[in-house]
Parts: structure tokens; C-alpha cells; sequence
């Protein structure tokens, strides 16, 4: 496809490389680790940035209220969740947003549940802003898919617990939760009063035959008890527009947030991300389509080579474009594992650990992207497997 072309970002200021010699003390790997892709953002978006860029002045400007109507269609449209306007504000990252929940409906010294392995801002966040992490570790079955323990869960919380992050779809693991799942996990919260910040920027990239439920559409109790988080970040490579949205149902709570919100001065971000966010939303359906189509191809090749390389395991992601690599019968510490995958395969991938201590043994690797670059990585990977 066309759109999905190999584009050259090594002199870009692109994260993803720039940060090659301070993360891996080589460039001579192929970066796959940052979760963002290496595909051309939406043509839909860079014309209407070009179009609104032969206007002379980019000044101080405001979220649009034809902005918050594209992301409110298309939650309507594509996840069966309706929003209402007042509902949702501003937010520069899905990551600023859980710091700043954290800080408007817990105290100092409380309890947040994170569960591991999950994205390490999650940990970052709760130790930061002065709360204890309560860890509740992730469990496989025999199959490598991941469950929530809720009978251990219950005898974890203690009176101290006040918030549950949740990352659906799951960072790292790939998991899509289902209905039956969240119902047990929110009435477990409701039951303590237990308030749930739900991270669903992954929630549009996900494969057949899988649904995503954003959690506070499952009942009015958890609408009212859900933090939900939102954007268009991962759904059409737009996170360098720093632009992203919080859903807040019950007016108290919305009110703590954005009270929070005022005293570290979110603003209303950038004249260029509001374009690009409305843009993204209205025109990108298309686009998203074929994107869907690009990544169940280049997940379909992974699972080909891992048949034929089985020393390392993997469950297909239900959604997200990470591949949560299992390396344990390799036999390598952590530290092993991760020079083996940047001096022996010349892949800079993020290491399991990174992710708690359930990753141990594990590395993620992006394959956002182009079918070229997939093949390659694979390539040099099966020639590390049998040197």
C-alpha cells in the first residue's frame, strides 16, 4: 500500500531514533520500540494543516466545539459509546491526564491498583504524585492469554484503595477485555469505591474478531465511576500533536479534574493539533481501514515466522500494533536478552522489565510498520536465533 510506504525519519528529531545511542549505544539497530509508527500520518490531516497554515497568524486558540462533535461521532460510530460535550476537556497526554486524576481523587500516601505488566508511566505516575502502588499481577493460562485475578484482587484492597488504572486495550500484552470481564472488574470497584481511570488510546486498533467496550458504557454506575481517556494519538500517528481528551461523566468528579486541571494549566493546546484532531476524526475513516488491513497482514507474518522459530513465543495481540515476545526459553537474564536483541539481531526493542516484574523474560517489539522494514527485523533476527 502506498500509504504505508518505508519513509526515512533517521533525520527527523524523531524520538524513536534520535534516542538510538543513549538507549541501546549503537544506531545501528532498527528502532522498534516507542510506540508510535513508522507510517505516514493521515494525507486527510497534513492537507488540512498546509490549508490552515496559508493563514498569517497561528495564535492562541481554543478547542473548537466542531473538534469535541468529530471524536464524539466517531465514539458513537466506531465503540457504541455515546458522550456528551460537557463530558470531555482538553488534555495534552493520556499521561498528564492520569497524573492529574491521581492528584484530584486520592491523598497522599493512598493506594492505586496498576496492574502488571502494564505501560511504565502507569508505575511513574503513582509514585511520582506521593500514592503507594498496590500491584496486582497479571496471570496466563495455559494458552499465554492474560486474565485478571479477581478473587486475588479482592483480598489485595484494604481501605486505603482509592483508584484503579486500567489500560484497555492492554499495553503490552495486546489484550482486548471483554464485556464479562470489565462487568466483574467494575462491580469489584463499585463495591469498594474504588474509582477506575481508564487508559483507552489503543481502543481503535483492534482485530476481528475482537471488540472493544469502553468500560464506563457498560452500566450507568461505572459511567459515573469511569475517568475514560481518549484521543487520536495511536489511531492515526499523531503524537507529536501533544492532543488528547478526558471523559468525565458525573459532575463532582468533573469537576475535581478540571479544578486540578486549572491549577497545573492544561490550556487548550495548539491551533495545529485542533486541526489536526477534528481532521483526523471526520476525514480518516478510510485511512483507519486500511491501516487495520496493514497491521493484521504484518501480524500474520509474525505468527508465520514465530511457527517456524519457536524458541520464541508469542500470543497475537487482540489489539494494539505491540508484540509482546516471549524469550523465556531462550535462557537469558534480562540484561542477556536485551544486548542479545541489540548486538546479535540489531533490533532496539523496549525489554519485558520495563514493564514490572511480570515482564521479566519478555521484549515488546512495534511493527508499525512498513512490510519492508517487518521483514528485515525478522530476517536479522532468525540469523541471531541460529548464530
Amino acid at each position: 500500500m502506498d500509504e504505508f510506504r518505508s519513509i526515512d525519519r533517521s533525520g527527523s528529531n524523531a524520538e524513536k531514533y534520535t534516542l538510538r545511542e543513549k538507549l541501546f549505544h549503537t544506531e545501528a539497530v532498527i528502532p522498534m520500540w516507542v510506540a508510535d509508527m513508522d507510517l505516514a500520518t493521515p494525507e486527510c490531516v497534513i492537507h488540512a494543516l498546509q490549508k490552515r497554515l496559508l493563514h498569517p497568524v497561528v495564535g492562541y486558540e481554543i478547542m473548537s466545539e466542531r473538534a469535541f462533535m468529530s471524536q464524539i461521532h466517531w465514539m458513537r460510530e466506531h465503540h457504541s459509546f455515546d458522550i456528551k460535550r460537557e463530558w470531555l476537556s482538553y488534555s495534552p497526554s493520556v499521561v498528564a491526564s492520569i497524573g492529574c486524576a491521581i492528584r484530584a481523587l486520592s491523598e497522599v500516601g493512598d493506594e492505586v491498583i496498576v496492574m502488571d505488566p502494564v505501560y511504565p508511566p502507569f508505575y511513574s505516575m503513582v509514585k511520582e504524585n506521593n500514592r503507594q502502588l498496590l500491584l496486582h499481577s497479571l496471570k496466563q493460562d495455559r494458552e499465554g492469554r492474560y486474565h485478571f485475578d479477581i478473587d486475588l484482587l479482592r483480598s489485595q484492597i484494604t481501605p486505603k484503595t482509592k483508584l484503579l488504572l486500567l489500560c484497555s486495550p492492554h499495553n503490552p500484552i495486546g489484550r482486548v477485555w471483554s464485556r464479562d470481564e470489565l462487568l466483574t472488574l467494575g462491580a469489584l470497584c463499585l463495591e469498594h469505591g474504588i474509582r477506575i481511570i481508564s487508559d483507552e488510546i489503543h481502543s481503535d486498533i483492534v482485530y476481528i474478531p475482537h471488540i472493544h467496550t469502553p468500560i464506563a458504557a457498560l452500566s450507568d454506575k461505572l459511567l459515573a465511576n469511569t475517568i475514560t481517556l481518549i484521543g487520536p494519538g495511536k489511531t492515526f500517528n499523531m503524537a507529536g500533536f501533544s492532543i488528547s481528551s478526558v471523559c468525565i461523566a458525573d459532575e463532582k468528579v468533573r469537576k475535581l479534574y478540571e479544578d486540578e486541571a486549572h491549577r497545573v494549566h492544561f490550556g487548550d493546546g495548539a491551533a495545529l493539533s485542533h486541526v489536526a484532531f477534528e481532521t483526523a476524526y471526520t476525514e480518516g475513516g478510510e485511512w483507519h481501514k486500511k491501516l487495520l488491513a496493514h497491521l493484521t497482514a504484518n501480524t500474520q507474518m509474525i505468527e508465520k515466522w514465530i511457527s517456524e522459530n519457536p524458541m520464541i513465543g508469542w500470543r497475537a495481540p487482540e489489539a494494539t500494533y505491540l508484540a509482546w515476545l516471549d524469550c523465556r526459553a531462550l535462557g537469558l537474564g534480562d540484561r542477556e536478552l536485551r544486548e542479545f536483541f541489540v548486538h546479535k539481531a540489531g533490533l532496539g526493542l523496549s525489554p519485558g522489565l520495563s514493564f514490572g516484574k511480570e515482564g521479566s523474560g519478555f521484549m515488546r517489539l512495534n511493527f508499525a510498520v512498513p512490510t519492508t522494514v517487518l521483514e528485515e527485523a525478522l530476517e536479522k533476527l532468525s540469523g541471531a536465533l541460529r548464530g
